[in-house]
């Protein structure tokens, strides 16, 4: 009987042995990266994209027949939208047809479209009927309380700290940051210039471009042009062929030799294009839980690599997942 019990005693001490160093290796099991976290966050938390707010841009293939198509998708409302509603219009007209990448100035921007003045190019007259925006649908703007005596507390969430705003965040899918004015009573909100944002192009003040001068960040964001220049949209897949190009050799990286502006053979919206060749992409919502566990990763890595959590991040270091899917047919 006792070298039963004695038996027993020892199978159950070795089990409980094994369950903690099971739990052991579970609590050491390392923490997620952000790449993880994304390709583990559920069908729900995504967001689809619609056609009609992706624009193709077909640029001809390499010597080596590779294709160089760069998509790009519009700003969602409130923001910019006379400027994304005019580059629908001059899509639709063909208008950057046989027009060309004019600059590409390093750890800065890509820029097509319409030619500046003084380069010698015959500017392409422009659609009629074009939206003329002011330089305050740069910022969108909200006032609260405008009782004298009452008292408004604006709670922008997630945020994060930044150097050019009082606040930086996520709406709807998009990098923007924020000033609280007004005896908190006045909130304004506009999207950041981070890698891969989309802008337009202008003139002096007060001009503010009506979208037909397009450009890209290829570098390190451009935040001083945040409120200065429209942003309408960013690339989503294809800034590759974009971020690659020759620089120019001229003042703003403009090229000076023409033959080595890169022509565009066409842009589209993706509602546009044949069934079978309409872009299908989705984003990660920005208010979902799994966003919430990719930024907060993206600000205190704790994946194996790394030593020290950062314990925080630049809005454009937290760049929001987009991808494509496909479309399955549930009769197959």
């Amino acid at each position: 009987m006792t070298g039963d019990f004695m038996r027993i005693l020892f199978t159950a001490a070795a089990t409980l042995a094994l369950a903690n160093a099971s739990f052991a290796q579970e609590a050491e099991a390392p923490a997620p990266s952000p790449g993880e976290i994304v390709n583990a966050a559920p069908t729900e938390d995504w967001t689809i994209i619609d056609p009609e707010d992706l624009v193709v841009m077909t640029l001809p293939p390499l010597p080596d027949g590779t294709e160089r198509k760069v998509v790009m998708q519009l700003i969602s409302e409130p923001f910019s939208q006379g400027w994304v509603e005019n580059i629908r219009t001059l899509a639709r007209a063909q208008y950057w047809d046989g027009s060309a990448i004019l600059r590409v100035q390093d750890n800065y921007v890509v820029q097509w479209g319409q030619p500046d003045p003084d380069m010698g190019v015959e500017p392409k007259p422009v659609p009629e009927g074009l939206n003329v925006m002011d330089e305050g649908d740069y910022v969108q703007t909200y006032t609260g309380g405008r009782e004298a005596d009452s008292i408004v507390l604006w709670h922008p969430k997630p945020d994060l700290i930044d150097s050019y705003a009082d606040y930086a965040s996520f709406q709807d899918g998009w990098p923007i940051a924020g000033n609280i004015s007004g005896d908190t009573r006045v909130l304004s909100t506009w999207p950041v210039h981070c890698y891969g944002m989309v802008g337009v192009g202008r003139n002096m003040s007060p001009d503010t471009g009506d979208g037909s001068q397009l450009y890209t960040v290829i570098g390190h964001a451009p935040r001083h042009l945040d409120r200065n220049i429209a942003v309408v949209g960013r690339i989503v897949e294809g800034i590759e062929h974009l971020s690659s190009l020759p620089r120019g050799k001229g003042a703003l990286g403009f090229y000076e030799d023409p033959a080595k502006r890169v022509p565009i053979v066409s842009v589209r919206i993706g509602a546009d294009l044949p069934e079978g060749e309409q872009p299908r992409f989705e984003y990660l919502s920005t208010d979902s839980e799994s966003f919430a566990a990719y930024a907060d990763a993206r600000a205190n890595r704790r994946d194996p690599f790394f030593i020290v959590p950062a314990g925080g991040a630049d809005i454009c270091n937290i760049p929001v997942p987009v991808r494509r899917f496909e479309i399955v047919d549930e009769g197959e």
